[in-house]
C-alpha cells in the first residue's frame, strides 16, 4: 500500500457520525479504536499534524497527543514527508521478510 492521496473515502471512520470522533475524555479511547485498523491512519495523523487541527481523533491520537508530539518534534517541516517515508520504508521492510 502506497500514500494514499484520496484517504479520506479509504477512512474507517467514513461511516462513522462525526461528534463520535471529536468527543473529550474516556470517549477519545473508543474512537481510537476506530483507527487501530484502519488503512490511511498515517495520512490521517500527517493532515492533523500539518494543518494543526486542534480538535478530534485523527490517525490514532488526541488533540494532546498530537500536541505532545508537535512540541517534541518542532523541527519538522512536513508530517505528510515524514510518515510518506516511514509508511513506505515499513513496506518494504515487510516485503522483504514475506
Amino acid at each position: 500500500m502506497s500514500w494514499n492521496e484520496m484517504w479520506a473515502n479509504a477512512a474507517l471512520c467514513k461511516g462513522e457520525k462525526a461528534d463520535a470522533l471529536f468527543v473529550k475524555g474516556a470517549e477519545q479511547h473508543k474512537a481510537k479504536v476506530v483507527c487501530g485498523a484502519c488503512p490511511v491512519r498515517s495520512e490521517c495523523l500527517a493532515e492533523a499534524l500539518d494543518n494543526q487541527i486542534e480538535w478530534g481523533v485523527w490517525g490514532g491520537l488526541t488533540e494532546r497527543e498530537r500536541r505532545a508530539l508537535l512540541r517534541k518534534r518542532p523541527n519538522v517541516t512536513s508530517w505528510r514527508g515524514l510518515l510518506e517515508t516511514a509508511k513506505a520504508d515499513h513496506e518494504r521492510q515487510i516485503a522483504t521478510t514475506a
